[in-house]
């Protein structure tokens, strides 16, 4: 008898989510708001268009926690995003900035590159420190080291997305306590929190094989919204 598929949202439905949240969001700053500056009128439509897009950011910091408690080998993992977070930042500067290279904003592949090293060594620190509070104060001090980066390079969601991703991981022992406590992170952005609804049907298991298709689709999407806004005649910086 063929084995019952097990009911509930896997890891890739939950990742396309979060792209297709995101390319709303990024169509609405990049196309829409550039837009706005010349019709006033369509700051509705911006405003409902990134409101969709702040669904994205918790949804792919808990695929991050996923992948990181479940992975071989977090080497190699946390390799690949800091390769595609340099890759990746040239078209985003494009997008927003209509820059080849700017350095006062980076995309949010930093801000995961540096969340996975952060509860990445906090993890470390977790297994093999012993004391109780010793073990508590070096967590800390790892946590304040990451959002502290991430400020410095001004990474997307800066130090408030690493304290979220360190929040996922912490209390991702159990998966009530993790959804709970993590929508509680993101109080401070209006309807992230709705994330966790879809979240809560997360059944465990990974789905299609997608592992490559977010590494493939966020620069090139910017790069495409980089090319639409330069046919339009767009050509200034929205961030």
């Amino acid at each position: 008898m063929m084995q019952q598929e097990k009911r509930g949202l896997s890891g890739s439905t939950l990742k396309l989510i979060a792209i297709v949240t995101m390319l709303i969001d990024h169509v609405g700053l990049g196309v829409v708001g550039r837009l706005m500056l010349l019709k006033p009128q369509l700051y509705d439509v911006y405003s409902i268009m990134r409101g969709i897009g702040r669904i994205a950011f918790p949804i792919f910091i808990f695929l991050l926690v996923e992948g990181m408690r479940k992975t071989s080998n977090v080497k190699k993992y946390a390799l690949r995003l800091g390769a595609f977070a340099l890759l990746s930042e040239i078209p985003f500067d494009l997008a927003f900035h209509m820059e080849i290279l700017e350095f006062t904003y980076q995309n949010v592949f930093f801000t995961l590159f540096i969340g996975l090293l952060t509860i990445w060594a906090m993890d470390s620190a977790a297994r093999l420190i012993e004391g109780k509070w010793l073990k508590v104060l070096l967590m800390a001090g790892i946590l304040a080291a990451g959002a502290g980066l991430a400020e410095l390079l001004r990474t997307d969601y800066g130090a408030k997305g690493i304290l979220c991703i360190a929040v996922m991981y912490i209390f991702s022992f159990d998966r009530r306590l993790q959804l709970v406590a993590g929508s509680i992170s993101f109080l401070w952005e209006r309807v992230a929190p709705l994330a966790f609804i879809p979240l809560a049907f997360y059944n465990g298991r990974r789905g299609l094989k997608l592992k490559y298709v977010f590494y493939v689709f966020y620069p090139l999407h910017l790069l495409l919204i980089y090319l639409l806004c330069l046919g339009l005649g767009l050509t200034y910086s929205i961030i």
